[in-house]
């Protein structure tokens, strides 16, 4: 069990560097999204969702305490489903996508919280500006893929994981429009990843 909290505890698309016993696992693009959310005016909960995460995970079997992880995240990718305020995002009051082009997440601690659960704490970079956050991690499944059995890129073993944390968008130098909009975000990572050298 601790082999798959180690993986869960490292969510979205990470890298790590390889030691003697490891295993690497690669985030699907197609079933691995970063969600935001945010409470706009007291009147409405708003989303937006990054659509490129880059990066593997690495871990050594059974040894949860010493994993370490980083994904990154392509700030260009951001979606509201509306394009002006996708600019607006991307612009220097907010994400600064032409200088700052990624958010990283490098992991420091992880520590096993129960059957399927683990708790990661790394330094989280938005803006050249790093600050500690911390992961609440869930694995919803670890094993053969059943879609496996309809398409080949599928078959061979898979992990499924969600990852949540709470952060203030003004400790990383996006306060424009607080308190209209809140300082207070959700960021949810859901992901599905492939262990190295399996079948299709």
């Amino acid at each position: 069990m601790k082999t798959l909290l180690t993986a869960a505890g490292l969510a979205g698309a990470l890298v790590l560097a390889p030691t003697a016993n490891a295993e690497t696992w690669s985030a699907d693009p197609g079933h691995t999204e970063v969600l935001v959310s945010w409470n706009h005016a007291g009147f409405s909960r708003q989303s937006l969702k990054f659509n490129a995460v880059e990066g593997a995970l690495t871990f050594e079997q059974g040894n949860v305490e010493d994993a370490s992880a980083q994904f990154s995240i392509i700030v260009d990718s951001v979606d509201t489903g509306v394009p002006d305020f996708d600019g607006h995002l991307k612009g220097e009051q907010f994400l600064d996508a032409a200088n700052h082009p990624k958010i990283t997440f490098a992991s420091t601690e992880v520590v096993q919280t129960g059957d399927m659960t683990v708790e990661v704490t790394g330094d989280l970079t938005i803006k050249d500006v790093t600050n500690p956050a911390t992961f609440e991690i869930t694995v919803h499944s670890v094993g053969e893929h059943p879609v496996g059995q309809f398409f080949d890129y599928y078959k061979g073993e898979w992990l499924g994981m969600t990852a949540t944390t709470t952060i203030n968008r003004s400790e990383w130098g996006m306060d424009a429009f607080i308190p209209v909009g809140s300082d207070e975000l959700e960021i949810v990572i859901n992901t599905e990843m492939k262990a190295a050298g399996s079948e299709g």
